[in-house]
């Protein structure tokens, strides 16, 4: 036989009947409605507090002591060796094409040249930084060093209109 609509129902198990609290002591949720007794969760209203709240204790992200310090203006440069490069490319190397190869990540805002591996090609290498070595050896084999301007992010917020 189909299945049709009058025989539709949910598997076994897959649905329980409502717990009806507060309904007397021979329900088993009667008494206190099974919160237990006493304490936050127990009253009405109760929400439970915010992640790190501990009661009012003193929490334990305050609590453990702070060192060193966290410059907010640090500028994370993404480095890549001269010798990647030349294993991969030919001629010249832009930003573009190094992100196309999946060697710079999107997130990369400054991509810097180190000198380590060896470079026997004549490379025109588009970067935004690049360490003293790794110029040395891109002039050494006939290449050379071309520093790309660093985009600076638009402003977030728009600058306060001069009262005149």
């Amino acid at each position: 036989m189909g299945t049709t609509l009058h025989t539709l129902a949910p598997n076994p198990g897959a649905t329980r009947k409502r717990k009806r609290v507060g309904r007397g002591r021979g329900t088993g949720y009667g008494k206190t409605a099974g919160r237990g007794q006493k304490g936050q969760k127990a009253r009405a209203g109760h929400h439970m507090a915010p992640k790190g709240f501990e009661g009012g204790q003193m929490p334990m992200q305050r609590r453990l002591p702070k060192r060193g310090f966290a410059n907010i203006f640090r500028t994370e440069a993404f480095a890549i060796n001269i010798g990647t490069l030349a294993a991969k490319f030919d001629g010249e190397v832009t930003l573009e094409m190094m992100r196309e190869a999946g060697m710079v990540p999107k997130r990369a805002n400054i991509v810097k040249i180190l000198g380590d591996g060896a470079c026997d090609k004549a490379l025109k290498v588009h970067a935004h930084r690049f360490s003293k070595s790794a110029a040395e050896k891109l002039a050494a084999a006939g290449g050379s060093a071309e520093v790309v301007e660093i985009k600076q992010p638009a402003p977030t917020r728009k600058p306060k209109a001069s009262a005149e």
